[in-house]
């Protein structure tokens, strides 16, 4: 009986302010889907790093008679390579090298052909202007440092690289984009919650004479609370159930479907994971109704 009279209290207050609980709706809806974003995003960039760090590798480049600095403008001599490769066999660097590739400049000039396919670059490059070099790569792509420090200032030697000093400032760049994300969600978290206290308060002052009654009869303050905290997490659900299904929506057609058909070179975040996010986000939808109307409630009873 007391359950059906909760239950009864709060379907009559969402009715009388279904124009708030439409906005606390639709207000819960667009935060949480930025926050959802904004995980996915951070399990999109976890994934990419984990891809190419795993993959990227240490280059040598070797002089060219174009080059300055060490190289003096001579092209490094072919005990000098040797010497090199020696090195990166040696009993020093073996344990933390996994396979070493050695690239002609032919082949380094078919490599640019293709990845500057049409530009201005393919035109300009040719093989004589491109260095040789040795890919190296690693059983630990974190201890890069160590071949560096090795290689580095040997004869015949121009520069060596690691491949995840171009990949920094990439993960930076999408890092921030996240951070921006949540910087919004955060701040559509705190309208929500701010408008889910005013939905509380308004709905309570419309009933101010139910609640006195009720307080001269005897209830008790948490028998009176209990109805409009379930007005807010009710309205707060159907909010995060829509952001749930707008990103499994998102993450299936746009990502799964139109993404991943025009860039095969990255593996992007499925449905499943976005199945798994969707719940996370019913949780922080209802923790956030049920601690905003909680708190408006008591206030206002206290007033």
């Amino acid at each position: 009986m007391r359950l059906a009279l909760v239950l009864g209290e709060v379907a009559q207050g969402l009715r009388r302010n279904l124009s708030m609980v439409v906005s606390v709706v639709l207000v819960t809806f667009i935060s949480l889907t930025f926050v959802g974003t904004a995980i996915l995003l951070q399990f999109q960039i976890n994934q990419m790093k984990g891809y190419w760090y795993e993959r990227s590798q240490v280059a040598v480049y070797l002089c060219t008679s174009f080059d300055g600095g060490p190289c003096e403008e001579q092209a490094a001599t072919q005990s000098q390579i040797d010497a090199v490769e020696n090195e990166l066999s040696g009993a020093t660097l073996a344990p933390y090298i996994e396979q070493v590739e050695f690239e002609t400049r032919e082949q380094a000039y078919q490599n640019v052909l293709e990845q500057w396919e049409g530009t201005a670059i393919a035109e300009l490059a040719s093989p004589e202007i491109l260095p040789e070099s040795f890919r190296v790569k690693l059983v630990d792509p974190n201890q890069a440092e160590i071949v560096i420090d090795q290689i580095s200032g040997m004869p015949g030697v121009f520069e060596v690289k690691d491949a995840r000093a171009f990949l920094e400032p990439i993960f930076t760049m999408i890092n921030t984009l996240s951070l921006s994300a949540v910087g919004i969600a955060a701040l559509m978290l705190i309208a929500a919650a701010l408008l889910i206290s005013t939905t509380i308060r308004l709905s309570a002052f419309s009933r101010r004479r139910e609640i006195s009654i009720m307080r001269l009869v005897g209830a008790s303050n948490r028998f009176i609370e209990t109805p409009f905290i379930l007005e807010g997490v009710f309205a707060a659900l159907i909010g995060s159930a829509l952001a749930g299904v707008a990103l499994i929506a998102l993450t299936e057609f746009f990502v799964g479907g139109y993404l991943a058909g025009e860039i095969t070179t990255i593996g992007f975040v499925g449905t499943s994971d976005a199945l798994v996010v969707a719940p996370m986000l019913l949780g922080l939808g209802a923790v956030l109704a049920a601690l905003s109307a909680a708190v408006a409630i008591r206030r206002y009873l206290k007033a």
